[in-house]
């Protein structure tokens, strides 16, 4: 297999996985472990996915879940990457959860892996150029065939709709009930808010959420793949949530910078993302810092400030903003992912702050 480079750049390397050629942008991630709830990552749609951490697939891939969202299981349906680059792939499995090693995973699901290639060499390229487009082929294909041919997703409008269902699901709990906000929600999410007694509606973006919202207590948005000024419809929604929902309103990662746009705030392109699971944060107001896991390649400008809106969060690493909070209404989000899948569970906490904000609110209306 070939890895080719918007930039020129070709590496050669071994196959596994599928022999087909496939395109996206190609971006790392920093984790040691995790790679089954890495690729199933809905965020992750349409990428090239180069993993770090030099040895891969030696504990193989867990049976899929049984449409019940639960912990340690993949986080959707699917592997959601186009391509896979490793350097090390090990072909031996030990782990009492495998079910099939990761080239036989990723051959079933047509996924293309290249493996014998230096990825830290390659992810210094990639930061210091940016991430960029690149494409993944059998080495047996040319270049211009590669170029030409190669599946791809479009990453403006199709892969928004690839990521989430067509129609709500309903997953039972307790009294209190949550809308999802579904842009390519990880199941970590349902299983974070079902494991605190909630009942959870997972709705598409683009169903009628206002109507949904009636009889809800709160609303969650989900983090998803793309950038967030391509989803304008689901942003002009938010702001008619925002003004006339009276339970709080809670954002993870791509759902932080759709609550932000929706705000008034501007988002941005990072040169080479946050993708791994010890991205380190601090929590203005009271000074914490926290590891967490983060998979995302745009951010939140606040350089100018929103009236009635403050920082919440900041990257220790570069600075950029990692979370917000409205002063005046329950409204709050995050860049990181509380739910972990992979990665730590520090920030969990932020669920048990909604939910117990949307039995307050909830109790408040009541008479």
């Amino acid at each position: 297999m070939r890895l080719l480079l918007d930039d020129g750049l070709e590496l050669a390397g071994s196959g596994a996985g599928a022999e087909v050629a496939v395109r996206g942008e190609v971006v790392f991630n920093t984790a040691m472990a995790g790679y089954p709830e890495t690729l199933t990552d809905p965020s992750y749609a349409g990428q090239v996915l180069v993993l770090t951490y030099p040895l891969v697939g030696n504990y193989g891939v867990p049976q899929a879940a049984d449409g019940t969202p639960e912990r340690g299981r993949l986080q959707s349906d699917r592997i959601q990457v186009a391509g896979l680059v490793v350097q090390h792939l090990s072909q031996h499995v030990s782990h009492f959860t495998a079910h099939e090693s990761l080239d036989a995973w990723c051959r079933r699901h047509d996924v293309p892996i290249v493996h014998g290639v230096d990825t830290r060499a390659l992810t210094q390229r990639l930061r210091e150029h940016g991430t960029m487009p690149g494409w993944l082929y059998p080495a047996a294909m040319s270049r211009d065939d590669a170029q030409r041919d190669a599946i791809g997703v479009e990453m403006h409008t199709e892969v928004f709709r690839r990521v989430v269902p067509e129609t709500p699901i309903q997953y039972p709990g307790g009294d209190l009930r949550v809308l999802l906000i579904d842009v390519g929600a990880k199941d970590g999410i349902v299983h974070c808010l079902r494991a605190r007694g909630a009942a959870v509606l997972r709705a598409p973006w683009h169903a009628d959420l206002v109507s949904l919202a009636r009889s809800t207590d709160g609303i969650l948005i989900s983090n998803g793949p793309g950038d967030p000024a391509d989803l304008g419809t689901l942003t002009d929604t938010l702001r008619e949530l925002m003004n006339g929902f009276p339970g709080p309103i809670f954002g993870i990662c791509l759902g932080h910078q759709l609550l932000a746009r929706a705000a008034g705030f501007q988002t941005y392109k990072l040169k080479y993302g946050h993708r791994g699971i010890n991205q380190p944060v601090r929590e203005l107001g009271s000074g914490r810092c926290f590891v967490t896991s983060q998979n995302h390649g745009f951010a939140v400008d606040v350089r100018r400030m929103r009236p009635g809106w403050g920082a919440w969060f900041e990257n220790l690493n570069d600075g950029t903003n990692e979370g917000l909070q409205s002063g005046d209404r329950p409204h709050f989000s995050v860049q990181f992912h509380p739910e972990g899948r992979p990665g730590p569970e520090d920030t969990e906490f932020l669920f048990d702050r909604f939910l117990k904000l949307a039995g307050a609110l909830r109790s408040a209306r009541r008479p």
